[in-house]
């Protein structure tokens, strides 16, 4: 799933955010302090971040491990 556009809850606009937070926590930051300087105060918005899970990585793993093949039957 790709990361939302918008918080599921409050609707606050979210995704221009997302690059930053996942380069500098893959950098060694903690994940609070980060969002907290990229101004994300909202609980609501916060669990958007903390819980987001790439699962686009893994659906293209099986479709390449498996060979998906288009019937036209």
């Amino acid at each position: 799933m790709m990361f939302p556009i918008r918080c599921f809850t409050c609707g606050a606009l979210i995704a221009d955010k997302w690059e930053e937070y996942q380069s500098r926590v893959e950098n060694g930051e903690e994940p609070g302090k980060v969002l907290d300087s990229l101004g994300i105060k909202r609980y609501c918005c916060r669990r958007m971040f903390l819980t987001h899970y790439e699962v686009f990585d893994e659906i293209v793993k099986f479709h390449t491990l498996y060979g998906y093949k288009e019937t036209t039957e």
